[in-house]
């Protein structure tokens, strides 16, 4: 049974930073993509970035630059570090297996003030 979880979120000025985490279980890690998601009000889910299994990385254009996916295959644990934060990240972030397991964790609330 998947289970992630996600933590590391918080209340940050803009451009301050954060750094978010998520312990997946259910799969091998190792041999599983990871991605970050965000849902901001009143939006639909979008992916934010993405972790290849070979730690090949990608990220949406919005941001691009400020944040950085990272593994830790030993913990089990994807990281996103975000810098540079803009009130429009606000959102719920979740993380998820690639390929995209059914279930999704609670998520991680990032709220930026402008």
């Amino acid at each position: 049974q998947v289970q992630l979880v996600e933590s590391g979120g918080g209340l940050v000025q803009a451009g301050g930073s954060l750094r978010l985490s998520c312990v997946a279980s259910g799969r091998t890690f190792s041999i599983n993509g990871m991605d970050w998601y965000r849902q901001a009000p009143g939006k639909q889910r979008e992916l934010v970035a993405r972790i290849t299994s070979g730690g090949s990385t990608n990220y949406a254009d919005s941001v691009k630059g400020r944040f950085t996916i990272s593994r830790d295959n030993a913990k089990n644990t994807v990281y996103l570090q975000m810098n540079s934060l803009k009130p429009e990240d606000t959102a719920v972030y979740y993380c998820n297996f690639l390929p995209r397991a059914g279930s999704w964790g609670q998520g991680t609330q990032v709220t930026v003030s402008s």
